[in-house]
């Protein structure tokens, strides 16, 4: 791991009431950082797992929607002070399969777009301020495999997670030089969400030479690694056990 330090700065995980989110919260915990917990739903096991590390708040908001954005944003500053790491991981998907066009409606583009797109815009542009404030401000956003070669839970989540990918690189560009802008893009991960995925969790163990899925905590190691490196930007890194080959 970096030998860079968290003791006191503050990194604001979004969707992080359970999975690779709370996997995230609770790295950077490890670590001494001070945290701010989200969900747009699950406020209980959000307000719960803040309460269980030693230096936490939990805010509500839905991240796709402007005002809601620059008010989490807002609430972080206001709790904190400051604001050094925005991880970027709430998203949505469709369960369709690719050939099956017309099972998937406009709404499930719409629902899909507006969140993992949308939303790691929003996020990254009301953080924008209060990180470049840092000098030394980080933004990570949580991609997935399906952006990076066809596969995915549906065509719509897949191009979603293309769009972030490139979404980073911009970011990295336009950001620089006070703020970095990475993402990891994990394979199919073992979470509450795909927890009744059988069938694709044991296709995805098949294909990868490491012959399993991999896990929100391994995820969340990578998540905080590529924090941590502070002179890496404009990077995806994919978490998939060598899957992509």
């Amino acid at each position: 791991m970096s030998a860079f330090r968290w003791d006191d700065r503050v990194v604001l995980v979004t969707g992080s009431s359970s999975g690779i989110g709370a996997e995230t919260v609770r790295r950077f915990a490890d670590a001494g950082a001070r945290l701010v917990v989200n969900s747009v739903r699950s406020t209980e096991a959000g307000e719960e797992l803040a309460a269980s590390l030693p230096d936490a708040v939990y805010l509500q908001a839905d991240v796709s929607r402007p005002e809601e954005a620059r008010r989490l944003v807002e609430g972080t500053v206001a709790a904190y002070g400051r604001l050094d790491c925005l991880v970027n991981n709430a998203g949505t998907s469709r369960k369709v399969p690719h050939a099956d066009l017309d099972g998937v409606r406009r709404e499930d583009w719409d629902a899909v777009w507006d969140l993992n797109v949308l939303g790691t815009w929003e996020m990254s542009r009301a953080a924008a301020e209060p990180l470049r404030a840092t000098g030394a401000g980080s933004i990570l956003n949580v991609s997935s495999l399906a952006g990076v070669v066809v596969g995915g839970s549906s065509i719509p989540y897949a191009v979603s997670k293309a769009a972030v990918n490139h979404l980073t690189l911009l970011l990295a560009r336009a950001l620089a030089p006070a703020i970095r802008v990475n993402a990891v893009a994990p394979g199919l991960t073992d979470t509450p969400w795909t927890e009744s995925w059988q069938e694709e969790r044991a296709k995805a163990a098949s294909r990868s030479p490491r012959r399993r899925i991999g896990t929100a905590s391994e995820v969340a190691d990578a998540v905080f690694s590529l924090a941590s490196l502070t002179h890496v930007t404009g990077e995806v890194i994919t978490i998939d056990g060598g899957t992509h080959l």
